[in-house]
């Protein structure tokens, strides 16, 4: 009997015309991933009735929850297919490569996925429709592999013995790591910085209607947040002056691989909190600055993310 091991599991993601309808045949990427727990749940109720004696009659099912978190490498390519998920299209400059794309906070439609989870060796496949990005998250450090946590709200999963999804597109895997890693400060690099994280979520709210198949009529974006933290040395006063003042900066997080990939998340309205400084013994002192984004007035957002690829759209292949 064959066993399933994560090391032949394999994720395929395609964008729906319609939701909760999963493309075509043919119109999946292969998508890498580290770890996944995207899925659909249903517990089981405890039966409350009296009167049968002191062993419970059999439970109820409850309704279907279909959600979870996928970790994926942050790369030049791949990573595009999930910020599309997360803001929708980007705004793409470039007659030729190398391309950039931006994607914008604040927009109101958001495209829908089906991704299909599949573990040969049993065989077992299950197929996740309705999928809608709603948050992604990573750290920043000096050194490590950097990967980023999708957090995912789904209609429903569908299980079947073999794969729908049929040749899948794959592209070639140019990932960022932590040596390539920048923070900066309206424009210039933000000096003595230990760590660093940024959460972007878009606050899907579920819609659970009364339905026979017990999954949800959709998910839809409530208001964005962006967030995150900047641990530094306290080498100087300038990001405590700020918070003191209570005035805003621009903060961007970046991987500058080269000339033709690149990731810049820039957050154009940042305001620090006031944090404590802690003595902790002889050695160097830091601070953590909780940071919040808020909307620029300037530029219209609250947040702009640019990744520069080789792609000229993130479409599923034909």
């Amino acid at each position: 009997m064959a066993r399933a091991q994560g090391a032949r599991a394999q994720m395929a993601l395609g964008f729906e015309s319609v939701y909760g309808t999963p493309p075509a045949s043919g119109n999946f990427w292969k998508v890498p991933f580290v770890s996944s727990t995207l899925g659909s749940e249903q517990p089981l109720l405890n039966s409350d009735l009296l009167g049968f004696g002191r062993d419970p009659l059999a439970p109820i099912k409850d309704a279907i929850t279909t959600d979870g978190d996928v970790v994926i490498p942050l790369d030049s390519r791949y990573l595009g297919l999930w910020l599309k998920g997360l803001f929708g299209d980007p705004v793409t400059t470039g007659a030729s490569a190398p391309y950039s794309h931006e994607f914008r906070s604040g927009g109101w439609t958001l495209p829908s996925m089906a991704i299909e989870l599949g573990n040969p060796d049993v065989p077992s496949y299950r197929m996740v429709a309705g999928v809608r990005v709603n948050s992604i998250s990573w750290n920043m450090q000096r050194s490590g592999l950097v990967t980023a946590t999708v957090n995912c709200i789904a209609q429903g999963e569908t299980p079947a013995g073999s794969s729908a999804v049929g040749t899948m597109d794959e592209l070639a895997l140019t990932r960022f790591g932590s040596f390539n890693g920048e923070i900066k400060r309206n424009g210039s690099l933000l000096g003595s910085v230990v760590s660093g994280s940024v959460t972007y979520t878009n606050n899907l709210d579920r819609v659970e209607t009364i339905r026979s198949d017990g999954k949800i009529e959709d998910a839809d974006p409530s208001i964005a947040a962006l967030s995150g933290e900047i641990v530094v040395r306290f080498a100087n006063t300038t990001l405590l002056d700020q918070a003191t003042a209570g005035t805003d900066c621009e903060l961007s997080f970046g991987y500058p691989l080269d000339a033709n990939n690149s990731l810049i998340l820039t957050a154009h309205s940042v305001f620090l909190p006031k944090p404590r400084l802690p003595i902790e013994g002889p050695g160097g002192m830091q601070a953590t600055f909780a940071w919040q984004a808020a909307l620029d007035s300037v530029t219209g957002r609250m947040a702009t993310v640019t990744l520069v690829n080789d792609m000229a759209d993130f479409n599923n292949p034909a």
